[in-house]
């Protein structure tokens, strides 16, 4: 494989780290060649790094695109790989010329870019900003940029995120504490405690904030000192800030530092205070000689930080709050010190150097993949984009499916709020209702996919049942073959639409696999006969729960101790619930004060569950939790993993909980929870109408019990695997069928 690098030369800070660094990394497994635009350090610099680097000066742009193009066709390049402005306008050029793939690293936020210099903005702005637009593929450095760029409407299939890797080899620096601060003039006894920055003193890295922030920490705590390495327009308007507060003898500009070592070896705290980012290279330099850091929560920075256990997070801005979280790391020696530890530990496990080039290689085969063999496209409809967290659950999971056996695959969704759908699903997506769109993909389409759920049904809707047989008719008058995935059938009440479901499904619908017997029995009666039919399970119960520390984090954020003793209730609306909120509420308190099991009340959809949940809690004296807002559903999956008893109405609060080896009760809104439960041998159930304190109360007296039995718990998650495995059985068929 051979990349051709295009980059002005003459970058610094984090973006040249990350080229040079990239660069020198992927020398020795791919060539790599770098074309700088000006020469200058960042090119010798290159060199010296063993980077084979070329200078094409001048300013005649056509002159440099003609002996570019002529340099890709005699060396014969396969990716062409861009960096900043100009690099990426000749990348653009050069891609109507050669043909070839063209990809672009996304460093920085290109409209922040050139922040207080209103010509470059209106030139090498506007020039990135259509460049961009332009290329095939784009990298951000961090999913934060990748988010970003989905936001302004770059197609997210084909956008990669990477991290800026660092060396973790151990470094000695060159001088000492006391040496390194004598040298920049910074007057800090044994006792001070030393903050610092390293950044380009612009307006992007708002050292204004950090500079009020350290100063009303200061009145506190007499002996912080402030280090500020760096240099750039703001220099002047910064001292006077400095002067005005009262603190120009505690900080100290040292200007621009390259022996960094010394720098990050001396202070004793890491800052950054920037209102943009991606994954900047002073967290990770900080990190490696284990610095506690505060940092403004920008860009990727939350990937790496994590709140109150490796460091603080502040809002952009708000010197308030980096004031205080700078006392009470000043404060106190030894959480600075565990702090820094866990960020340490954190930032070598995942943020290597070699993390960085082995992912780069992957996306350059990545694109060299697609470029050779095409992408297949797949249509994927369902109830998405609701805020549902269980409708949700479903397209993850069939993408995580449909991902696995073919991860060259392109979707396009339908969802009631596609940006939602393109920002967290990394998919293209469209307008539920729109018609005309939903033709047009059919006719390009591989397969189109029923998404799971109770879409074949009229309870809740005559025109929702009508729309989606319309959509299983129209994908295969298009000539794309039809899966009904992991669903539920019924309750179809009203004769007509029994009829015309029964002809849609037979006329139109290739296969359907089912999440449970009773949706197999309703295919029976309804006459479905012609599609292949298969039972599986709902597929969500493949999904993984979010890391135990993301989990942690959630529960202390919303007050909850993160390894108490809970019990779980999902609870949603519904006629005839009113009327049983004392019952649960006497529930509720009865378990608390029998097991010691505090109750956690957990939404689905928060819209609806959450005042369902404060109806109960309304009525309790037991303590208990409420939590409000909607998560992922890793997320949700690794909440309701802590819970010793889950009670849901929420089909997928059941789900979610079983594929988690959890006790479950089920109040029974609808046939779809009885027949769920009843599909893996879980009894625990009861009407909802007819649902008593006393009932409910001996269901959880028979879940706790059934919770003492590990080996039945972990058979019964086992069980619903296998059951599942059969939905991707038969979509793998259609997806590797040729056309």
């Amino acid at each position: 494989m051979k990349v051709l690098h295009l980059i002005s030369g003459g970058d610094t800070g984090g973006a040249k780290t990350h080229v040079h660094t990239l660069l020198a990394g992927l020398t020795p497994h791919i060539q790599v060649k770098m074309v700088c635009f000006t020469e200058g350090p960042f090119a010798q610099e290159a060199r010296e790094l063993g980077i084979d680097t070329q200078v094409i000066g001048g300013r005649n742009a056509l002159a440099n695109l003609k002996t570019l193009t002529r340099m890709v066709r005699e060396e014969g390049y396969d990716i062409i790989h861009s960096h900043g402005a100009r690099g990426n306008m000749m990348a653009a050029l050069l891609a109507r010329k050669t043909g070839l793939p063209t990809v672009s690293t996304v460093h920085s936020d290109y409209r922040l870019d050139y922040l207080g210099r209103p010509f470059s903005r209106l030139t090498y702005g506007t020039i990135n900003t259509f460049a961009l637009r332009k290329l095939d593929y784009r990298i951000g450095v961090s999913d934060a940029m990748v988010d970003l760029l989905i936001s302004r409407n770059f197609d997210p299939e084909r956008l990669f995120s990477i991290y800026n890797g660092l060396d973790f080899t151990p470094r000695t620096p060159a001088m000492n504490r006391e040496e390194f601060f004598r040298s920049v003039g910074l007057e800090a006894g044994e006792s001070c405690v030393v903050a610092g920055i390293a950044a380009r003193l612009n307006p992007v890295k708002d050292i204004a904030t950090l500079i009020r922030g350290f100063a009303l920490a200061h009145k506190d705590f007499p002996a912080l000192r402030l280090l500020i390495a760096g240099d750039g327009e703001e220099m002047t308007r910064l001292k006077q800030l400095a002067a005005e507060l009262g603190v120009s003898k505690e900080v100290c500009f040292a200007g621009w530092i390259s022996d960094t070592d010394s720098f990050y070896h001396a202070i004793d705290i890491n800052t950054l205070t920037s209102i943009s980012e991606t994954f900047p290279y002073a967290l990770t330099e900080g990190a490696r000689v284990a610095l506690p850091t505060v940092s403004s929560k920008v860009g990727g920075v939350s990937y790496l930080i994590d709140h109150g256990s490796n460091g603080f997070l502040f809002q952009a801005g708000d010197a308030q709050a980096l004031a205080g979280h700078l006392l009470t790391l000043a404060r106190d020696p030894d959480l600075r010190k565990a702090m820094g530890r866990r960020l340490y530990e954190k930032a070598k496990r995942e943020f290597s150097i070699e993390a960085t080039i082995q992912r780069q290689l992957e996306i350059y085969e990545t694109i060299l993949r697609y470029e050779r063999k095409g992408r297949d496209r797949v249509v994927i409809c369902g109830a998405y984009g609701r805020g549902n967290a269980g409708d949700d659950a479903i397209l993850l999971a069939i993408l995580t499916e449909l991902r696995a056996i073919d991860p060259d695959l392109s979707f396009q969704v339908f969802s009631r709020n596609p940006p939602d759908t393109r920002m967290h699903y990394r998919v293209n997506a469209f307008y539920t209702f729109n018609a005309f769109k939903a033709c047009h993909y059919f006719r390009r389409a591989k397969l189109f996919i029923n998404g799971g759920g109770s879409l074949m049904q009229d309870v809740t809707s005559f025109r929702s049942l009508w729309f989606y047989l319309w959509t299983l008719a129209a994908a295969k008058r298009s000539g794309c073959p039809v899966i009904m995935y992991g669903c539920g059938i019924g309750p179809i009440r009203n004769p007509r639409n029994r009829t015309r479901a029964t002809k849609v499904m037979n006329r139109y619908v290739d296969a359907i696999t089912l999440r449970d017997p009773d949706s197999q029995k309703e295919l029976g009666v309804l006459g479905v006969t012609e599609p292949r039919i298969s039972l599986s399970a709902d597929t969500t119960v493949i999904l993984p729960s979010a890391p135990a520390d993301v989990v942690d984090g959630i529960l202390e954020s919303c007050g909850i101790p993160a390894h108490g003793n809970y019990i779980g209730f999902v609870l949603r609306p519904w006629p005839n619930f009113e009327e049983k909120v004392k019952d649960i509420a006497a529930a509720a308190d009865y378990v608390y004060e029998k097991y010691g099991l505090t109750p956690v009340f957990f939404p689905i959809e928060p819209r609806l569950d959450v005042d369902a949940a404060r109806r109960v809690t309304s009525h309790m004296t037991a303590p208990r939790y409420v939590i409000t807002d909607g998560y992922t559903a890793a997320q949700t999956i690794g909440i309701l993993s802590r819970m010793q008893v889950v009670v849901s109405m929420r089909l997928h609060g059941l789900i979610f909980a079983a594929g988690q080896g959890v006790p479950l009760v089920g109040i029974v809104y609808d046939q779809k929870v009885s027949s769920f439960l009843s599909y893996i041998g879980q009894d625990l159930y009861e009407d909802l109408e007819s649902l008593t304190a006393e009932n409910l109360k001996a269901l959880i007296d028979g879940a706790v019990e059934r919770g003492k039995d590990p080996q039945y718990l972990s058979e019964s998650v086992a069980k619903l695997r296998r059951m599942e495995a059969v939905n991707r059985q038969v979509v793998e068929e259609y997806v590797k069928k040729d056309n």
